[in-house]
């Protein structure tokens, strides 16, 4: 098997590509030592169309691919895409449409939270995937065939089982559950994350101004850094010496030089002393330099039992409707239904509303029981 390695091949390829309803698309990449993922193969599939690509060949031009991506005519058929799309809105700086993720239809249709993809085609097409070049270094050349096939295949079951998920998805009616449920793909913010919002990947353990100052300012720095120099964010700084900074919010070389996780004499260094000048500046005044943190309201005392009644009842109706749980509901949401009346939760809107919410807040009033008949859980009224 070869590469496309041509920007003349490649724009043959895309042609062909573009006759299809849908297509296939797949990548391998490798950032193990980088920040931005390093693009080593796009694989994809339509119709007859049967393509792997090299990024890495010299010369070549990605233009056709990404032209074949901007076309809102073509559906793009992916599995777990959310680090694929980070390649392509990267280079696009745009999020390719439609698209559409089989592993969540396959959540629409009880076949799991996160269904890999192995699973997916041993499901539909009775396929059992050799698995041996999963680890394979991407950006390694030649590859073998027994590589490349490992890496087109991915497309080439993926083209097969799609026209089988969509019926059984039309069949039970979640095509619109899924399809609202992919929605969340199209946010552009989900790919990139911003160094001014890097405070938002960290877990608040404080509401101290002082605190959360500190925080996102050496958050900012360390996302600017990892960015500026294509480095791991972990590898420019770890996260818990990100917490020990928001501790001691320090100013000072000696200051940073004390907080644990901070290698000896980084205080020292250009990046270390561009950290220490924002600590100054986010220090001086910290309640105008600390992030806007929604408040949510504090939960009543009390509310346990009835969130937990609550989870019993999400897990019957999930098996009952076929759909994974954690597609109808979270735990926050079980936690909002119990203490408010109407909150403002995905639960209680749409079609989760219809299959849970309602079911969902006559337990909460008592309108519903629920009870065990031959070992089973049932719902009856009150």
């Amino acid at each position: 098997m070869n590469l496309i390695s041509s920007t003349d091949a490649l724009r043959k390829a895309c042609e062909n590509l573009a006759k299809s309803e849908y297509i296939a698309i797949d990548t391998e990449f490798m950032r193990e030592s980088t920040y931005w993922p390093e693009l080593c193969l796009i694989q994809a599939a339509g119709g007859d169309e049967e393509v792997v690509i090299d990024p890495l060949a010299e010369g070549i031009d990605l233009s056709p691919f990404w032209d074949l991506l901007k076309n809102e005519s073509i559906l793009k058929v992916l599995h777990a895409p959310r680090q694929d799309m980070e390649i392509f809105v990267q280079r696009l700086d745009t999020v390719p449409a439609p698209i559409f993720d089989t592993q969540t239809a396959a959540m629409a249709l009880g076949l799991g939270d996160q269904i890999a993809y192995d699973a997916l085609v041993r499901e539909f097409l009775d396929i059992h995937i050799d698995k041996g070049s999963r680890f394979t270094d991407w950006s390694r050349r030649p590859l073998s065939d027994k590589q490349l096939s490992y890496a087109l295949s991915d497309v080439t079951h993926l083209r097969d089982l799609f026209p089988q998920l969509m019926a059984r998805l039309e069949k039970q009616g979640r095509t619109a559950w899924a399809e609202a449920e992919m929605q969340a793909f199209y946010d552009a913010g989900l790919y990139d994350t911003k160094p001014e919002d890097a405070w938002r990947r960290l877990k608040l353990r404080k509401m101290k101004p002082s605190w959360l100052a500190a925080l996102k300012t050496a958050a900012h720095w360390r996302e600017a850094e990892a960015r500026e120099r294509n480095t791991p964010r972990n590898r420019i700084m770890k996260d818990e010496a990100l917490y020990a900074i928001a501790q001691s919010g320090p100013t000072s070389e000696d200051g940073l030089a004390q907080i644990r996780g901070v290698p000896k004499g980084f205080e020292r260094s250009r990046a270390g002393k561009s950290l220490i000048e924002a600590l100054k500046t986010a220090m001086s005044d910290p309640k105008a330099h600390a992030p806007e943190v929604e408040k949510r309201k504090p939960l009543p005392a009390g509310i346990g039992p009835t969130v937990e009644l609550l989870k019993v009842l999400l897990r019957h109706v999930s098996e009952a409707r076929g759909v994974s749980p954690r597609m109808i509901a979270t735990v926050s949401d079980l936690e909002q239904i119990a203490a408010w009346d109407e909150p403002d939760v995905q639960a209680l809107k749409g079609w989760r509303r219809e299959v849970f919410g309602e079911e969902a807040l006559k337990l909460k009033r008592g309108e519903t029981a629920l009870l065990i008949e031959n070992g089973e859980v049932v719902t009856r009224p009150v």
